[in-house]
C-alpha cells in the first residue's frame, strides 16, 4: 500500500523530465554556438574556390595534408610553447594555490583578489605590459646581463644576441603569465577542500613533511592539477597574440597562421583545415592525458 507522505507513479513520472527540461537551454547553447560552428568550419575547410569567385563544397581533402605539411613546424611549436607554459604555470601555480589555501588564514580574499587582478585588464594590454618588462633598457634584460644568463639563453636558442624580446623566452614568459590564474584557481579549488587534520595524522604517523606531501597532499590535488593543466595547455596551443607581439617570424604559432589566412590571405579553406586539424589534436591529447591521470572526477 502507498503511504500518502510518496508520489505516486504519475507523479514521478511527470518529475522525471525535469531534469532534462533544465539542461534544454544548455544543450541548446552548445549546438547553436559550438556544434553549428564546428559543421560549418569542417565544410568550409573541404571547399575549393576564391574569395572573389566564391567557395563550393567539393570535398578537397588534400587541403588538410597541404596544410600540416606546410606548417607542421608551427604546430610542434605551439605544442611546445604551451607545454613549457603550463609546467611553468603549474611550478609557480602550486606553491602559490597551496599558500593560500593552507597557509594564508584571513588574507585568503585579498590573495585570492591578486590572483584574479589580471583579470580586470584585457589580455592585450596585459600581453602588451611584458613589451615593456623584456624592454632591451629595462631591469629584466640588465639582470640577465649582469648575471650572464643571457649567454646561457642564448646558447639554448631561446633568446637573440642580448634581446628578450622577439625571442622564444618571451613568448613563452607572455603564455605562463596570461594563463597563470587559469592554473592557479582549480588548484586552489583542491587544495582548499583538504582537510588539514589529514596531515596531522600523517605526522603522528612520523612521515615527513614531503612525504606528507607526495602521500596525502598531492594525489588529494589531483583533480586541481589536472583541470589547472588542461584550462592552461589548451587556451595556449591555441593562442596567437603573445606570438605575434612578444615574438619574431621564426616563433610564430598555429594560431598566429590561423589569424591570417582568415583576416590576410583570406584562405578560408585553409584556415578552417588548420583550426579543425588542431580541435581534433588537441582533443585527443587531452582525452588520453584526462585517462591517463586516474582522476574519476574528471573522466
Amino acid at each position: 500500500m502507498t503511504s500518502a507522505a510518496e508520489p505516486s507513479g504519475r507523479t514521478r513520472r511527470r518529475f522525471a523530465g525535469v531534469p532534462y527540461f533544465l539542461l534544454l537551454p544548455g544543450m541548446l547553447w552548445l549546438a547553436v554556438f559550438f556544434v553549428v560552428p564546428m559543421v560549418f568550419l569542417l565544410s568550409q575547410s573541404l571547399q575549393t574556390g576564391t574569395l572573389e569567385t566564391g567557395y563550393q563544397l567539393t570535398f578537397h581533402f588534400a587541403t588538410y595534408t597541404d596544410a600540416l605539411s606546410d606548417f607542421s613546424h608551427q604546430f610542434l611549436r605551439s605544442f611546445e610553447y604551451a607545454f613549457l607554459a603550463t609546467v611553468l604555470a603549474l611550478l609557480i601555480g602550486y606553491p602559490l594555490a597551496y599558500a593560500i589555501a593552507l597557509k594564508a588564514g584571513r588574507w585568503k580574499p585579498v590573495l585570492l583578489v591578486m590572483v584574479v587582478a589580471p583579470f580586470f585588464t584585457s589580455f592585450l594590454l596585459r600581453t602588451l605590459a611584458w613589451q615593456t618588462i623584456l624592454n632591451s633598457d629595462g631591469l629584466v634584460v640588465s639582470f640577465f646581463r649582469s648575471t650572464h644568463l643571457i649567454s646561457l639563453t642564448r646558447a639554448l636558442g631561446w633568446t637573440n644576441g642580448d634581446q628578450l624580446l622577439n625571442s622564444p623566452l618571451a613568448v613563452v614568459t607572455g603564455l605562463t603569465y596570461n594563463f597563470l590564474p587559469f592554473m592557479t584557481l582549480p588548484l586552489f579549488a583542491s587544495l582548499d577542500r583538504l582537510d588539514p587534520r589529514l596531515l596531522e595524522a600523517a605526522g603522528d604517523l612520523y612521515a615527513t613533511p614531503l612525504t606528507a606531501f607526495r602521500r596525502v597532499t598531492l594525489p588529494m590535488s589531483m583533480p586541481g592539477v589536472v583541470a589547472g593543466t588542461l584550462l592552461t595547455f589548451i587556451p595556449a596551443a591555441g593562442d596567437f597574440i603573445n606570438s605575434q607581439l612578444l615574438g619574431n617570424p621564426k616563433t610564430a604559432m598555429i594560431g598566429q597562421v590561423i589569424q591570417g589566412y582568415f583576416l590576410r590571405i583570406n584562405d578560408y579553406p585553409t584556415a578552417a583545415a588548420l583550426s579543425f586539424a588542431l580541435m581534433l589534436t588537441i582533443l585527443v591529447l587531452v582525452s588520453v592525458y584526462v585517462r591517463r591521470s586516474g582522476t574519476e572526477e574528471l573522466v
